[in-house]
């Protein structure tokens, strides 16, 4: 009796399926790659603490000039314009009151630009890069689902 040839094409794939030493190699290997996988995102999000840091501490340092600026500009220097300003101005015809008001409203548009830039500045510290980095890791979300009363499920409002 002869052989059918379906019999070879059916015991073909059973030949070629790897041996268990194969496989627990193969699952090795992807475990050691996973391993070093998160070894690197640990290490590029140590770097991003790091970039984001340095960014705050400089951000920090230029908020506090910024905020030295306005206060040297706004204590010594104006008082000197002004008065020059508010002599011309009287020099002109324009009365007391003009005078006070024009130099004034120039004092308070200088004061609003230093307090935006500080603000500006200070928004910097905000370690962003950080915080989006570690939200998509799932670690210190800072928007929880939870309302006031400490009900985490949203629809048992309803």
């Amino acid at each position: 009796m002869s052989v059918p040839p379906e019999s070879s094409d059916a015991e073909a794939p059973r030949a070629a399926k790897p041996g268990l030493d194969d496989s627990l190699r193969e699952v090795g290997a992807a475990g050691k790659a996973a391993l070093a996988s998160a070894g690197d995102t640990g290490r590029a999000l140590r770097r991003l603490v790091s970039a984001d840091l340095a960014l705050a501490r400089s951000a920090f340092g230029r908020a506090l000039a910024w905020a030295g600026v306005a206060i040297i500009f706004g204590a010594s220097a104006w008082l000197l314009c002004a008065g020059a300003l508010i002599a011309l101005l009287q020099r002109l015809g324009w009365s007391w009151l003009q005078s006070l008001s024009v130099t004034a409203l120039v004092s308070i548009g200088v004061t609003v630009l230093a307090a935006w830039k500080v603000g500006q500045y200070f928004d910097h510290t905000g370690l962003h890069a950080t915080r989006r980095q570690l939200q998509r890791l799932g670690l210190f979300d800072e928007h929880d689902d939870a309302d006031e009363d400490g009900d985490t499920d949203p629809g048992a409002a309803r």
